[in-house]
Parts: structure tokens; C-alpha cells; sequence
């Protein structure tokens, strides 16, 4: 896979290496109150990658497109990091191609069949039995932007 590849209108984006730089980590906890003077110092470094990537030869980044997960918490050109060595099970956030169509969707087991759900209404589940249907990765973590800092 190349560093940057698309394929139907999904971003890949490239494999998690371990070659990320350590950022420090502030000690304590941020609480929804006042901070308390104590809490003003670095505590360690954190390196995010190995924070959020538990098999990173199995890993891989891909940026969401479109509006269809804004229910779980995934906006448009959000970063997605996707786990190609997890089980995928019922509930997970999922990296799919369906019918060679690539979405990002929850699996859910409706009755006894298996189905992919969006996080917006608009969109209808995907009934999963008769399609080609190829499980990519499960995601295991979001990357976004907040506020007015959005692309």
C-alpha cells in the first residue's frame, strides 16, 4: 500500500510506524472545575502512536468521508485508526467493503442476520447476507479536530 492511496472516495492514509516522536504528558487529570496549582508540571512523555496502535503491522490510518457516522462521533475527514488484526464483533466500528464500495459503519446482529449500521438516520442499514462483503479492519480510535479549529 502506498503512504497516500485512494480508493473509492476513502483515504488511506498509510501504515502506523513506530518512528513517532514523544510528546510530553501532563501529570493529573483535567477536571471540569479549577485546576489546582499542584497539577502544573510534566509528568512523563507520551508517544500517541503507541498509545493508540497495539499492532502496528496490522494497523493502518484512513480518513472518513461524509456524514453518515456523525452519530458516533466521526465527522467528515476524521482520522480513523484501524486494527486489521482484531476480531470483528457486534457493536464494533468497522472498515468494510461492501459490493467493492468501501464504508465505515457499526456492525450490528438484527434478528439472526448480520448488518452494517450508520450513525445517521438518513442512511439505511446495510443488510450484509448475498453481498460480497470484505471486513477491512475494526477501528480502534477517532482523530478529529474540535471547535473552530475544523478543516
Amino acid at each position: 500500500m502506498n503512504a497516500h492511496q485512494t480508493i473509492n472516495d476513502c483515504s488511506v492514509i498509510g501504515v502506523a510506524t513506530a518512528a513517532a516522536r514523544p510528546i510530553p504528558l501532563a501529570a493529573g487529570e483535567v477536571r471540569a472545575g479549577f485546576p489546582s496549582p499542584a497539577d502544573d508540571y510534566m509528568e512523563t512523555e507520551l508517544d500517541l502512536v503507541s498509545h493508540i496502535v497495539r499492532h502496528p503491522s496490522a494497523t493502518f490510518y484512513v480518513r472518513a468521508k461524509g456524514d453518515s457516522m456523525e452519530g458516533y462521533g466521526i465527522y467528515d475527514a476524521d482520522i480513523l485508526v484501524v486494527d486489521r488484526s482484531l476480531t470483528p464483533r457486534n457493536g464494533d466500528v468497522l472498515i468494510a467493503a461492501v459490493d467493492g464500495e468501501l464504508t465505515v459503519k457499526v456492525l450490528e446482529q438484527i434478528g439472526q442476520r448480520p448488518y452494517l449500521v450508520a450513525g445517521n438516520p438518513d442512511y439505511p442499514p446495510i443488510h450484509l447476507s448475498g453481498r460480497d462483503c470484505h471486513i477491512w479492519g475494526v477501528v480502534t480510535h477517532n482523530v478529529h479536530q474540535l471547535g473552530s479549529h475544523r478543516g
